[in-house]
């Protein structure tokens, strides 16, 4: 029989802590010591058996499953909360807002708070996307997606370009280097994130290189696994300066100075979704962000 979850407590104090970027100024916020915000963490996180948060030098980030965690925990305080307004006659307006967990984490969590003091009406909900399909998209209001900006399944609206550039770990590195990137590349796995990706052709192409006739591609749609497997030397990504901690780290090395100009991410409001005075205010904070 499997083991009851009993720390339901905790969940309402992780879903306070994640609006924050640290630890510390989550226990500033909520009257605590930052002792008891890292124990009730680890408390948490045990029972769990996940890691939740991130310890970076500069604070906390929320790791993927922190993040799905974070979005379970909304839905059902928003359904909570929701209702008490209804008893109390107050309107609140609800919000679902698609994103990568690469960029949630790396980005966007540590930016929230802002929106939500801001917007204390709207009811936000961050919903993890990988593929950004017709399916995944039905179910937000508004998405923020990494590419060349090229689809068709919404409104696209520029948000903060970030051209990314190919990166590989130690040894990958040391091949560019002593092979040049034109010899070195023809004998590297290129790691996608979709399919029907043109990235790494457009990349190519500014590049001045040949068009890659291997056919041993890894298609990863995960940008945080992506991440992981170049770590690891399962060959070469193309990536942004999200990834700043790691190339610091000397975990990755940046491959080239060149970068894809037009890329970066961008809002798109699915067709089926309804515009509203809630998708317009978070449209107009993100931008003021960038």
């Amino acid at each position: 029989m499997t083991a009851r979850f009993h720390h339901h407590d905790l969940l309402r104090l992780f879903a306070e802590i994640a609006r924050y970027s640290s630890f510390s100024t989550s226990a500033s916020a909520l009257n605590m010591t930052k002792g008891a915000i890292s124990y009730q963490i680890k408390t948490l996180e045990a029972d769990l058996g996940m890691i939740l948060f991130q310890r970076t030098t500069r604070g906390v980030t929320l790791t993927g499953e922190g993040l799905k965690l974070l979005a379970i925990c909304q839905t059902r305080y928003e359904e909570i909360e929701t209702g008490i307004q209804s008893l109390k006659g107050i309107s609140t307006r609800s919000l679902t807002v698609g994103v990568s967990t690469y960029f949630a984490a790396r980005w966007l969590s540590p930016r929230l708070m802002s929106f939500m003091q801001s917007h204390p009406d709207v009811q936000l909900r961050i919903q993890p996307m990988i593929e950004f399909s017709e399916h995944e998209m039905q179910d937000v209001d508004l998405a923020i997606r990494w590419g060349n900006g090229k689809w068709s399944d919404g409104t696209v609206t520029p948000f903060m370009p970030m051209p990314p550039f190919p990166v590989g770990n130690v040894d990958v590195a040391g091949d560019v280097e002593r092979l040049g990137i034109r010899t070195a590349l023809t004998d590297l796995t290129l790691l996608h994130d979709r399919e029907d990706s043109n990235a790494w052709s457009d990349w190519l192409d500014i590049a001045n290189l040949p068009p890659q006739v291997r056919r041993d591609v890894l298609i990863v749609p995960d940008p945080n696994v992506r991440v992981q497997a170049v770590i690891n030397g399962q060959g070469a990504a193309l990536m942004d300066d999200l990834v700043s901690d790691e190339l610091a780290a000397g975990k990755l090395h940046r491959l080239s100075i060149t970068a894809l100009p037009d890329y970066g991410y961008f809002l798109v409001q699915p067709h089926s979704a309804v515009s509203t005075g809630a998708v317009q205010a978070f449209a107009d904070w993100i931008q003021g962000q960038s």
